[in-house]
């Protein structure tokens, strides 16, 4: 059996003895990507990945209206918790959460389940977007505690909501 030695596809002065599993091509350690089933050329890892991007131009401006407007209500429903004291910081940590998964969930529901990472980024500035007016309204009239418990919803129900709709899995 005679060995012939491979060079890399996209770096042609590399040795190498990896091949991508898919297009078979010749690729170097830096070139890799580990996959679960092996290694592929980023090319073909960034092929595989747009198969699951599915939104729609439109999905972006409903996905984005419909976080900002529920994020103006959940926003203004966390300022209310904000007038019961001490067991405010107990709704408002657990509520913060649940009005994120709310958001993300009515998202989903808004575009037709499509996904895409740009998507999830507008639904995040929709939500941070939909903050804003009561946030700034806490600011204004120094209400220390509404400051705090608008803080306590974006730092908790943005990032509920962007794990939600991504499908990120935070425990197994």
């Amino acid at each position: 059996m005679s060995e012939t030695t491979l060079y890399c596809a996209n770096h042609p002065a590399v040795e190498t003895v990896l091949r991508c599993k898919k297009c078979e091509k010749p690729i170097c350690v830096k070139c890799a990507v580990r996959t679960p089933t092996g290694y592929q050329c980023k090319e073909c890892v960034r092929g595989q990945q747009k198969i699951f991007e599915t939104s729609k131009p439109y999905d972006y401006i409903t996905g984005f209206i419909t976080a900002t407007i529920l994020s103006i209500i959940g926003s203004f429903l966390i300022s209310l918790a904000a007038f019961v004291s001490f067991f405010g910081f107990i709704i408002a940590f657990a509520a913060a959460p649940t009005i994120g998964v709310i958001i993300a969930e009515a998202v989903r529901a808004v575009t037709g389940r499509r996904r895409s990472p740009k998507l999830y980024k507008a639904i995040l500035a929709g939500i941070v977007l939909g903050a804003l007016p009561m946030a700034l309204l806490q600011i204004v009239s120094l209400n220390i505690f509404g400051i705090i418990f608008q803080a306590i919803y974006l730092f908790i129900s943005a990032p509920a909501a962007y794990y939600r709709i991504s499908g990120i899995r935070i425990f197994k």
